[in-house]
């Protein structure tokens, strides 16, 4: 039979025991939802951390000049969260879904000019998991 003072000292260091989920791994620090970020650095959206890394195409129409098409933003984008990445290319204001999880790049900074191209360096991004 075991006694109640030996069932203590078993107990005691298993009640102390938490479960910490993993968290993704960037190897620098994330801002929070809804943080404009720059290309490299990265973002936390919901439970999984988006880094964009390069801008692949920004046909939008300039502010300044009328267009037949209104162009797409669109970012290659680092998707890291427990277990799992991915790098996906987002448009702006399209969802993009993964494992049941729907993460949209909601802007895109500076908008296009007609006179200029915009460096990449430039570039600033807000990300949203809905």
């Amino acid at each position: 039979m075991i006694r109640p003072l030996a069932l203590a000292v078993f107990a005691l260091p298993l009640a102390s025991c938490a479960i910490i989920p993993d968290t993704p791994r960037v190897g620098q620090e994330a801002a929070a939802q809804g943080t404009p970020v720059k290309i490299g650095q990265s973002v936390w959206a919901g439970d999984a951390i988006l880094t964009p890394l390069a801008v692949t195409e920004d046909s939008r129409c300039p502010q300044n000049a009328r267009c037949v098409r209104a162009g797409e933003l669109k970012v290659s984008t680092r998707i890291t969260s427990t277990h799992w990445a991915q790098t996906a290319e987002m448009t702006l204001g399209k969802p993009h879904e993964i494992l049941g999880r729907t993460y949209t790049l909601v802007s895109g900074l500076p908008e296009k000019q007609a006179e200029r191209e915009t460096d990449a360096g430039d570039y600033s991004f807000v990300y949203e998991r809905r």
